[in-house]
């Protein structure tokens, strides 16, 4: 059959031993979709919440993706492997010598922002190559620290080897260098044994769908049953302020042109300059994002005029 026009967002509890992109293929099968994207990956042994947008959704994954995440994140210490996971090599084993205090001492070291230099096992690209190409070739190449903020690590539990951990995190945070990192502090080194996402921006763990959900719906070809599963897109921008805009208004920028906010517009956004604000049309309709710079208000991205509510 031919793909449909979905519009939404599913969150999908991702299984283990699958990537992001290949569950995502799966999920766009399940939907017939003609367009999706998730919004960060995650690795094969990693499960957890995976935004998928379908659509016109696709047009605000950066949102997603420039959002802080919370992650469930298990460890052992004593042994250090090149990919700083289970699924790496073991490159050291030393004896673990820290009590419990020392690691939690550690943990104020890896809070707040900070410099982190990304794990060669990585998607970032160097010359146009992903960095875990290189690594695969046992080639190491220079990577730049980047800033991240760590708002939340907590111990969770610890038995002298093994420990659990939730971590709050900015975008492009790494949990498996931040462990290999901790490891390194305190003199043992130290890999993710597993790793779960529970929230990533407003979005959170009890939202989560599974694949299996799925499957008997697209078995009966009940493709409203499985519309019903997804979540308006404007809920990815939930951090973001509204306006709600009048019909001349709507039409200039659906045309491409820009608008002048009155003072009472300016003051119910509450920022003179904003680089980004939900739209809403005259039908109280999500309509896309804008951008204020002196009180001119400007298109970033507009939905397609005949995409459904949803």
């Amino acid at each position: 059959m031919a793909r449909r026009a979905v519009n939404g967002i599913l969150l999908l509890d991702k299984p283990l031993e699958v990537s992001s992109n290949g569950i995502l293929q799966r999920i766009r099968w399940l939907y017939q979709a003609e367009k999706a994207g998730h919004t960060g990956a995650l690795d094969p042994l990693a499960s957890g919440l995976l935004p998928i947008c379908f659509g016109e959704a696709t047009k605000f994954c950066q949102f997603l993706l420039d959002t802080d995440k919370t992650y469930e994140v298990s460890a052992r210490f004593g042994v250090r492997t090149d990919t700083s996971d289970a699924a790496g090599e073991v490159i050291s084993e030393r004896p673990v010598q820290f009590d419990l205090a020392q690691l939690e001492q550690a943990l104020i070291r890896f809070r707040g922002p900070q410099l982190q230099v990304p794990t060669m096992f990585s998607a970032l690209k160097y010359q146009g190559q992903p960095l875990y190409k290189y690594a695969r070739q046992g080639i190491e190449v220079p990577r730049e620290a980047r800033p991240i903020d760590v708002f939340r690590f907590e111990l969770l539990s610890f038995d002298g080897e093994n420990a659990s951990f939730i971590v709050h995190c900015s975008k492009g945070t790494y949990i498996r260098t931040l462990i290999d990192d901790l490891g390194e502090l305190l003199g043992s080194g130290a890999y993710v044994t597993a790793l779960r996402r529970t929230h990533v921006g407003p979005f959170h763990a009890a939202q989560m769908r599974q694949e299996g959900e799925l499957v008997p719906l697209n078995d009966a070809k009940d493709w409203a049953g499985l519309d019903a599963l997804l979540l308006p897109m404007d809920l990815a921008l939930t951090g973001l302020p509204a306006l709600n805009l009048n019909e001349v208004q709507q039409k200039r920028l659906v045309h491409g042109q820009t608008v002048v906010l009155t003072d009472a517009e300016l003051q119910l956004l509450g920022l003179a300059d904003l680089p980004a604000v939900k739209l809403y049309g005259t039908a109280a309709q999500f309509i896309g994002v804008g951008s204020v710079t002196s009180a001119i208000l400007s298109v970033r991205r507009l939905l397609n005029t005949n995409t459904p509510a949803r």
